[in-house]
């Protein structure tokens, strides 16, 4: 639109002419909007708000008196706020690129001032606080001129041909090279134990490659031998299969053999000596059961007979008493216990008389008998004596006592 002009963002507009800006200004600041501005009556101008750049190389000497040849880079621009837009309009709004120029020069001479308070090594070792310091010393000066510094950067710092920073880092360089010499020589030795692990490791991988082919060539080989001899060992199996079955098939017609000559011999002979043995027993049953009740009948008839002759056995063994000095005791009572004792040895007579005819006497012999038949009993007649428990026997020579 005619009469409106707009500043760019990076630039400031200094509309001159009526009214005077802040501070008395010659002219107005106009940023960031638009403004109608009068032709003829009034007049406007640009000034760049960009960073601009400005290089400075400058020999110095420092503390030490050892010359210094410093390049540095600054980078800066005019300030936002009115104040710096109007003293920055006022020095370079008609020639603006003066502002790099006296920058460099201002920042020159700073520059020397700084490093001439410091040492080489301060300077090589502590870039950042020059940079700091040379700020801090301009800072006034550049704002005076409405600029601000944004960055200030050491580029480079050169002795010339004093040596100087060579011989102060040679140490530095000497502890490098040897730690390069020992990196080197530790990397060498590590290359050579990787070779020689390297050579370990092929020499041992040819080795159980060796062994594994020996393993083949001789599986290969003990294969074919047992291939070689399937066919004859197949054989003697088979030939010692057929010997076995016809060894088996032999025995169980051994059995079956025997089986058939128990049941047709063996059984019947036994079933016959069973048959002969039961009858035999049957017989011996029969006999005994006969022997039995003849020897019960002979007893009877023998016992009767006893009975019969105990009175004639009572008299013998009186009989023995008559010539003998008997005394009686007692009276009548001693002449009881003197028959009574006659008694008791008749009853024992035929005791022995009874066990002789069951087929031994008391001494373990047959029984004997004399030359009528009649059976004899060995032994003599006891008579009682008073005062004792026990009969008086017969003489061994008065004979025996005959039963008929």
């Amino acid at each position: 639109m005619f009469g409106y002009r707009v500043p760019a963002p990076d630039q400031a507009m200094l509309i001159s002419g009526g009214r005077r800006g802040l501070g008395g200004a010659p002219f107005r600041v106009v940023t960031g909007h638009g403004k109608f501005v009068l032709p003829v009556l009034r007049k406007t101008r640009f000034l760049t708000l960009s960073m601009c750049e400005s290089e400075v190389t400058e020999t110095c000497v420092t503390k030490q008196g050892i010359s210094l040849h410093v390049r540095a880079v600054i980078a800066f621009k005019v300030g936002n706020d009115t104040e710096s837009i109007i003293n920055a309009g006022q020095r370079f709004l008609s020639d603006q690129d003066q502002m790099s120029v006296l920058t460099g020069r201002i920042f020159a001479g700073h520059l020397r001032a700084i490093i001439g308070s410091m040492t080489v090594e301060e300077i090589v070792t502590e870039r950042q606080k020059l940079a700091a310091e040379v700020l801090d010393t301009s800072k006034t000066e550049m704002a005076k001129i409405g600029l601000i510094v944004d960055s200030l950067q050491i580029q480079s710092i050169d002795d010339g041909d004093t040596g100087y920073i060579d011989a102060m880092s040679a140490p530095h360089k000497a502890a490098i090279q040897r730690q390069a010499q020992i990196a080197q020589a530790q990397a060498n030795q590590a290359a050579a134990e990787a070779e020689q692990v390297a050579a370990r490791n092929q020499a041992e991988y040819a080795r159980q490659t060796a062994v594994v082919q020996a393993e083949y060539s001789a599986e290969v080989d003990r294969a074919q031998a047992e291939a070689a001899q399937a066919g004859p060992l197949a054989q003697a199996h088979a030939q010692q299969e057929v010997l076995a079955a016809q060894t088996e098939l032999a025995e169980r017609q051994a059995r079956l053999r025997q089986q058939q000559l128990v049941a047709e011999i063996v059984k019947p002979a036994e079933a016959e000596a069973e048959r002969i043995k039961v009858l035999a027993i049957a017989e011996a049953e029969r006999m005994k059961i006969q022997a039995e009740a003849a020897a019960s009948h002979d007893r009877v008839a023998l016992d009767r007979m006893l009975i019969d002759q105990l009175p004639l056995i009572v008299k013998e063994a009186a009989g023995g008493l008559s010539g003998a000095n008997v005394n009686v005791l007692n009276g009548a009572d001693g002449l009881g216990e003197i028959a009574a004792g006659l008694v008791a040895q008749g009853l024992t007579i035929l005791d022995s008389v009874r066990q002789n005819l069951n087929g031994q006497n008391a001494d373990g012999h047959p029984p004997q008998q004399s030359g009528n038949g009649a059976l004899e009993l060995q032994g003599g007649l006891r008579t009682p004596e008073r005062g004792t428990d026990e009969n008086s026997a017969r003489k061994p020579g008065d004979g025996p006592v005959g039963v008929v």
